[in-house]
């Protein structure tokens, strides 16, 4: 991963005693990306302007509109005064999905539904996650422990999220952050698509919460484990059981929890 840009900006430190102080802190950059795929604007995300053809590639996954088994496509990027717009073009076979899902609306980092006309179109089938992890427990602690140093990014501003491609001993293979966390996993995604590597009995740490789009992305990226450092919602434990996905959540150094698999009533017992 390349160096991602960032900007000093001075700030005045307020404290309870009174004391002000002149700091300057090294802050994240946040630029609007423009997808445009076969000539059609697609979407406009708000993300980190750094490994964008990685974003790119992920979100080709996420959107349904390659599969891992099709080749990568090429993206060109153009920089412009408002952003950058990054252009791919995808097989003639592809158009019809393509204009299917054209959405003519921009994103944050936030839910990604924006623009999606019926809950038919939210709420799609999964397919079951066929990849099995081997990691241990002792494993994904081992992983915690070390993520932090991993982010480079993040340990100068403090604002953005990380995904991490971790193997079956615990040890970080590749790291890609975002200041989204559904454009950071695209980016690990994409990152491992480009370079023609799989899971291979690992498992995917996310910095972030677990929400159903996270799980959505882990299972057509046929992620055998997901671990996210948060608690995850209701929908997203139903979307993982349902897919066969293997869930670890609030990940933490002293413990995490894992959600049974067999049924999603199951997790009531977690909370219970």
């Amino acid at each position: 991963m390349s160096g991602a840009p960032t900007a000093g900006q001075a700030f005045l430190r307020l404290t309870p005693g009174g004391e002000n102080s002149a700091i300057t802190r090294e802050l994240a950059e946040e630029t609007p990306i423009a997808l445009e795929f076969n000539g059609i604007g697609y979407a406009v995300l708000m993300a980190t302007p750094d490994d964008i053809a990685d974003l790119v590639a992920g979100f080709l996954i996420a959107e349904r509109l390659q599969s891992l088994g099709d080749a990568v496509v090429e993206v060109a990027l153009h920089r412009t005064d408002q952003g950058i717009v990054a252009r791919a073009n995808l097989p003639a076979d592809r158009t019809q999905a393509l204009l299917d899902r054209v959405r003519h609306r921009a994103t944050d980092s936030s839910c990604g539904l924006c623009g999606i006309e019926n809950l038919d179109q939210a709420i799609r089938p999964l397919p079951r996650v066929t990849a099995v992890s081997t990691a241990t427990e002792a494993s994904v602690f081992r992983a915690l422990e070390g993520l932090a140093a991993r982010q480079a990014l993040n340990k100068r501003t403090g604002a953005v999220h990380a995904a991490a491609w971790v193997d079956a001993d615990g040890a970080i293979k590749l790291v890609r952050e975002d200041v989204g966390r559904h454009n950071a996993f695209d980016k690990l995604i994409g990152a491992m698509r480009r370079a023609g590597t799989t899971w291979d009995g690992g498992f995917a740490l996310l910095s972030s919460r677990c929400s159903f789009e996270l799980v959505e992305k882990a299972v057509l990226a046929d992620c055998p484990l997901l671990v996210t450092i948060s608690a995850p919602t209701r929908l997203a434990v139903e979307r993982a059981v349902e897919a066969r996905l293997d869930l670890r959540v609030l990940a933490r150094p002293d413990a995490m929890l894992a959600v049974p698999q067999g049924k999603a009533a199951a997790f009531d017992r977690l909370l219970s």
